[in-house]
């Protein structure tokens, strides 16, 4: 008979005085609609960190129940096993057995795509082996009944001694039935502290790492209790069929990838216009209105010369990089992420790659440092370090301000495919495509000689193509949009007013100096030498610095040092200060130095974490770094 309760398996464990939320762990394999499950139970509710002594990012969201009762929630990383060969294996391993500062789970909850059980369902038994109250979801449900295929979860929940449900993540079935769960967990407390077992290869307690012989037994144990449940496959899906067979063919599928490029960067120049000239309106609005409401001084010079002038003029890119993320997150959802990388797999093979590393780099297009933490599940520790070694040539977000102000002051808007692509939009691919050739070459360079190996063999297992869900891709967004305002409030907002410190010295007769008087001119100055063969004033080379800190407060810098209140893409103002200040091979030059030198402090940081020492990250930045002036040097000259 199945379990009688959810928490049945943990019966014997006495209750304890609650001293904090229970917690619960959120398993499930790559592409089981983990994520999306995730958000549904937690909404807004969430925040990310990192693991205590390792940098694989952890998200925590709170659940709140009918009645106020209230859950941790922690979503860790998808996993088809506990081998340990990657990291996102070990840390969820460790999480399940309280070896990484969280307390041990309380509870499991194990999601799977219940159209592809007999894989998935190998996570079943060593996640039981945790002894904690589990439940698992037979995700995608209604695709599986669409598609002709069948269960009794009965007799599964039977079979396995754990309790089942039916549900749709995406559309919230089954999702009553999980908060009954909850309630369950809740009601119960948590548990007593298990000890945390000593760090092994093979752990004391928990979950095991398999051998050869019991994952062929745990194979078979699967195929013995989806046989006794009915299970009854899900015929092909037609329309994801038929979409394959172009999006998956040789010529059509890299032509198909490559429209959708296009179309992503062309919406980046032209949906986003009304959006930023919105931003862009509150904020020199807003500015005006503290402006006006202080006096004279140096709090209304700090508040809206410094401040507000250089928080405000990053502000306004925030919808060209949300238009990215929403395209991206498409992307994923609807599993064409995963033809992408095979598509890819065929080039990464002959740069000595294998396909599985093209998700991070595809990753980097949003932020190097998920890109280097994403790299851990590359197996092959030269593929890996290979991986994160180029991860920061793909064009970030941070270089997006950078790209389009620049882009908006020198290069005019022109139809080049019609309304398909314009000239601003295929400057900003061609950018785009540039740190992509640096990549592939750098990794090419790598495989051949630091990191010289072949390639593992890439499998990987396609999902049907599903609409992505319009909750998911807002929380995403939402998360996103979080994540901006909060590195605009803590580095921006930092790093310009120390900048608008450093403008204020040494007072000249009570008053600030001219800038090129200033403690920042002068440090701008000792540099100038370095850059000025790239056509870079001194006042480029203070940005380039202050960049260092993060990509994106260069415009912020430029602006401060032109005294222009309002630096957003489309400040007249501000481009005609850089008109002066550079020419169009300069303009191209600072671009190519963008494109390839790594400005991100943080990224150097996750690195060094990431490969346990300086040596990598040192040789990264610098090898980035001279191949950006060497790139901005021949562009000034041919230009």
């Amino acid at each position: 008979m199945p379990p009688t309760s959810p928490l049945d398996a943990a019966s014997a464990a006495a209750p304890v005085p609650p001293g904090r939320r229970p917690l619960v762990a959120l398993v499930g394999p790559p592409n089981s609609g983990k994520s999306t499950l995730f958000n549904r139970l937690t909404g807004l509710r969430q925040k990310v960190a990192n693991y205590p002594g390792v940098t694989v990012e952890k998200h925590v969201g709170r659940i709140v129940l009918d009645g106020g009762a209230e859950l941790d929630l922690v979503d860790l990383p998808g996993v088809n096993g506990f081998s340990a060969r990657t990291l996102d294996e070990r840390v969820t391993r460790d999480v399940l057995e309280g070896r990484t500062g969280l307390p041990s789970p309380d509870a499991i909850v194990l999601i799977v795509d219940v159209t592809r059980l007999e894989a998935q369902l190998m996570l079943c038994e060593p996640i039981l082996e945790v002894g904690v109250p589990t439940l698992l979801v037979l995700n995608m449900a209604d695709e599986l009944e669409r598609r002709g295929g069948d269960l009794d979860e009965r007799v599964l929940a039977r079979e396995l001694e754990v309790d089942v449900v039916r549900a749709a993540a995406r559309t919230g079935r089954g999702l009553d039935r999980v908060h009954t769960f909850l309630h369950h967990v809740h009601q119960r407390g948590p548990l007593p502290e298990r000890p945390s077992p000593a760090v092994s290869n093979t752990p004391a307690r928990g979950v095991a790492l398999p051998t050869v012989d019991a994952f062929a037994r745990r194979r078979r144990h699967v195929e013995r209790v989806t046989a006794l449940a009915g299970y009854r496959r899900a015929g092909p899906s037609r329309l994801t069929e038929r979409l394959d067979s172009v999006l998956l063919h040789r010529v059509f599928g890299p032509l198909t990838f490559l429209a959708v490029v296009l179309l992503v960067f062309q919406a980046i120049f032209t949906w986003a216009t009304p959006l930023m000239d919105g931003v862009e309106w509150l904020v020199a609005t807003s500015g005006g209105w503290i402006g006006g409401a202080l006096p004279d001084g140096w709090v209304r010079s700090l508040l809206v010369d410094g401040v507000w002038a250089g928080v405000g003029s990053v502000l306004v890119f925030l919808p060209q990089i949300l238009i990215l993320f929403l395209f991206l997150g498409i992307l994923e959802d609807s599993g064409y992420m995963a033809r992408a990388a095979v598509i890819a797999d065929r080039l990464m093979y002959r740069v000595g790659l294998q396909g599985r590393a093209f998700l991070p780099l595809l990753s980097a297009y949003a932020c190097a440092i998920p890109a280097i933490l994403s790299a851990r599940t590359v197996e092959d520790e030269r593929d890996r370090l290979a991986t994160i070694f180029v991860a920061p040539f793909m064009t970030c977000s941070a270089r997006l301000p950078v790209y389009a102000l620049l882009i908006a002051a020198f290069i005019p808007e022109g139809p080049i495919l019609g309304p398909f692509l314009g000239a601003r939009a295929a400057t900003l691919l061609g950018l785009y495509l540039l740190g992509a050739l640096a990549a592939i070459v750098t990794a090419w360079i790598l495989k051949r000689t630091l990191l010289r190996g072949e390639p593992s063999a890439f499998v990987m297992e396609l999902p049907s193509y599903r609409i992505p869900s319009l909750r998911s891709l807002g929380l995403r967004l939402l998360e996103r949009t979080r994540i901006f305002l909060r590195r605009a409030g803590r580095i921006i907002l930092g790093v310009t007013v120390v900048l608008w410190v450093l403008t204020q010295v040494p007072a000249q007769n009570g008053a600030a100096p001219p800038i090129e008087e200033s403690v920042l001119g002068r440090a701008g100055q000792v540099v100038e030498p370095v850059i000025a063969p790239l056509g870079f004033d001194w006042k480029i080379g203070i940005g380039l610095i202050s960049s260092l800190a993060a990509r994106e407060v260069i415009v912020g810098t430029l602006g401060t040092l032109a005294g222009v209140d309002d630096a957003g893409e489309d400040s007249l103002e501000l481009q005609e200060a850089l008109q002066e200040q550079l020419d169009l091979g300069g303009a191209l030059a600072l671009l190519v130095f963008f494109a390839f030198a790594l400005q991100c402090l943080s990224t150097v940081a996750v690195m060094r974490r990431e490969t346990a020492g300086w040596k990598w990250p040192i040789l990264q930045f610098s090898y980035m770094l001279a191949l950006a002036w060497i790139g901005a040097f021949i562009v000034n000259r041919l230009v």
